[in-house]
């Protein structure tokens, strides 16, 4: 499966894909409203960027609590069932008046049922399409966040600027409300991948299991920290330039969505180890512009261009369902989103207590800095040698993986 019309010929995929554009219109513009809405009422750059990506330090409770239910809960309930709490949790945050602190406690429930949305989503991708067509579906899938960011930013700043915030949550809970319906009429019935009963002490075993081969710590280290280090530097947008913050996020979605076609379609594999380390390093390289404080134009050009960068973690993605056996492919995906996301959570908040102390833009240059440093120490883990998929399934890193619950 190389191509676009083979892999858009499945019909299951079809829709899992058109859920995953309604999801990610409805996070991005109820993220853009809500960060604007608190800049406003609080005017800390630190509280906006943690309304936009404080919800993914949630990811961490999800991901060593809940993350087993990943692979054991059935995909087309949990997918729709997850969409409609959204929509409410999102109606909720345009009540007038709201305090601060209860719409951060909404985010942070909200981040930790969405660690488990994500080791379903991608675990069932990996049903849908063949084993050769998962870093394709999977470049499309980011390709559809790109395109809908670039939508959703832009739409949310219009509809923020011609409307009010809350009106604008309302849409976003809309938007989830959309991909619930999506979810529950267009994907198949199917059961879950794993048998036995979620629970805290089964995801400690899988996630124990997990981290037990080098060569996927080396993995999940490099698709969580350079990553989360950078979306800190996106948090500052709002606080950057509060009128040009949805250009610059939606510059940041077209480039990403670049690196994913050209990654996920055009790239050869035998290209794909030698361009793998570049692409992490452009990730970051681009934001030490930020030092001068450039101009909007310069700054969306600057992110566009860094944010080609992402495409690498299609590569590292392809690397870590090499080295994990198939039954706990749901919970290794889900086990690296959330990871991911909760060092952007992670990210936003040093990046935010550094702004406090000097301004956003030598921030953003800080984290740039920190990202690069990251990636150097992780490249030696990451050579292709040290990423070999195992021979046998007892090579995976234990002889029987700890799947089923007692």
């Amino acid at each position: 499966m190389r191509t676009y019309r083979q892999l858009f010929a499945v019909a299951e995929y079809r829709m899992l894909f058109l859920t995953s554009l309604s999801q990610t219109a409805a996070q991005t513009v109820s993220g853009l409203a809500l960060a604007t809405l608190i800049f406003a009422a609080t005017g800390s750059p630190l509280l906006s960027a943690l309304s936009m990506f404080g919800p993914s330090l949630a990811q961490v409770v999800g991901a060593t609590a809940l993350m087993s239910a990943a692979d054991r809960l059935a995909p087309r309930a949990a997918l729709s069932g997850l969409a409609l709490l959204f929509s409410l949790a999102t109606a909720t945050q345009a009540i007038p008046r709201l305090p601060v602190a209860a719409s951060f406690g909404i985010l942070l429930v909200m981040g930790t049922l969405a660690s488990v949305g994500g080791g379903v989503r991608y675990g069932l991708l990996n049903e849908i399409v063949p084993k050769e067509g998962y870093l394709l579906g999977r470049s499309v899938l980011n390709m559809a966040v790109g395109l809908m960011q670039i939508c959703g930013y832009g739409l949310g700043g219009l509809l923020v600027t011609a409307l009010t915030p809350r009106v604008t949550l309302l849409v976003g809970a809309g938007l989830y409300l959309a991909a619930a319906a999506t979810a529950r009429l267009g994907l198949s019935r199917r059961p879950p991948r794993a048998s036995g009963r979620a629970s805290v002490r089964q995801t400690w075993r899988n996630n124990a299991f997990l981290w037990s081969s080098v060569p996927r710590r080396y993995v999940f280290l490099a698709l969580w920290v350079p990553n989360g280090l950078i979306v800190g530097c996106e948090s500052l947008f709002v606080s950057y330039s509060p009128r040009h913050a949805g250009v610059l996020f939606a510059f940041a979605a077209f480039g990403m969505l670049l690196g994913d076609i050209t990654a996920g379609r055009f790239l050869p594999a035998r290209w794909r180890a030698v361009l793998g380390p570049p692409l992490r390093l452009l990730l970051a390289v681009p934001y030490l512009a930020f030092v001068f404080a450039p101009s909007p134009a310069v700054a969306a050009a600057v992110v566009m261009l860094a944010s080609i960068g992402f495409s690498a973690t299609l590569l590292l993605q392809e690397n870590l369902m090499s080295l994990t056996p198939e039954e706990l492919s749901g919970q290794a995906l889900g086990l690296h989103s959330s990871g991911m996301l909760t060092m952007q959570g992670v990210g936003a908040v040093v990046a935010g207590l550094v702004a406090q102390w000097s301004s956003p833009a030598t921030a953003m240059a800080v984290m740039a800095v920190l990202s690069i440093t990251v990636t150097v120490l992780l490249a030696p883990g990451l050579r292709p040698a040290r990423l070999a998929p195992p021979a046998t399934p007892s090579d995976y890193g234990l002889t029987t993986p700890p799947v089923h619950a007692v």
